[in-house]
């Protein structure tokens, strides 16, 4: 996880954090143009996110559902005024692009596919967002009407066109159950481990109720981007746990994913 050294101007911030930063090191640690988030390296460490109003309720509302269960981090505070501010305590160790983790990577293949069957095994009683697979489709079909399709996640694959990748999706959608926690978007930066053991999960904003086949193309996606080859796809899937596994609705899921 990348932190730059800055002197942050309180002015900028809600004044319910202005004691926490005071006097503290504090580091940006954003790491996409859609939210900022800076590190506050004081106590055990805090992480405050910015974004547009709006933006980080769902965030906030799936973090503190995982923390309640072990899963996350500890959400501290949630406002939203001009912007939304989500404040959490840090997880401790490092993510899964962590250098001791990479130049291991069969360890890291298994490891991050046991994490999210037992993910999966989650009751998910009392999940605030119940039904993630909706949100999902109704998101893609935005895409699709406004002109959105993106190739490169798969940019080795040969891709139809637009429209009949749209129409692989309307026929295969209903296939698509809500029965399972997701992540959302299970890939190694959002995996927290401490020294290989699993500290927690963060960046949970597309996390909910929905189909298990979203995270299972994630989780196998990122082992390619991230270790630059697709040796370990069939591996992470054998670790994960074939009986649960529909190889057909991986393959829908890839095909919605470019209209995410």
């Amino acid at each position: 996880m990348k932190r730059m050294l800055i002197t942050p101007d309180l002015d900028l911030y809600p004044s319910e954090f202005h004691s926490l930063l005071a006097g503290a090191t504090v580091y940006d640690s954003s790491c996409s143009p859609e939210a900022k988030v800076i590190f506050i390296d004081k106590e055990g460490g805090y992480y405050l996110k910015s974004a547009p109003k709006g933006k980080l309720q769902k965030e906030a509302v799936m973090t503190r559902f995982f923390g309640e269960k072990g899963l996350g981090a500890t959400v501290l505070s949630y406002l939203s005024r001009e912007h939304d501010w989500l404040l959490t305590e840090r997880v401790p160790g490092e993510d899964c692009t962590y250098a001791q983790y990479l130049e291991n990577p069969t360890r890291l293949c298994d490891t991050i596919a046991t994490l999210l069957r037992s993910l999966h095994e989650t009751d998910f009683q009392n999940c605030p967002v119940p039904g993630r697979t909706a949100e999902y489709l109704a998101t893609a079909e935005r895409n699709f009407l406004s002109g959105h399709y993106d190739t490169s996640l798969t940019p080795d694959k040969p891709c139809p066109h637009a429209a009949e990748s749209w129409r692989i999706v309307e026929e295969g959608k209903h296939l698509l159950k809500c029965d399972t926690l997701l992540h959302g978007d299970y890939c190694l930066p959002n995996i927290m481990l401490d020294d290989w053991r699993f500290s927690g999960f963060i960046d949970l904003d597309g996390a909910g109720v929905g189909d298990r086949h979203i995270d299972l193309f994630w989780g196998a996606w990122t082992l390619r981007f991230n270790l630059h080859t697709d040796r370990y796809r069939e591996r992470f899937f054998d670790a994960y746990g074939r009986d649960r596994i529909d190889p057909a609705l991986i393959e829908l899921v890839e095909v919605i994913e470019r209209f995410g």
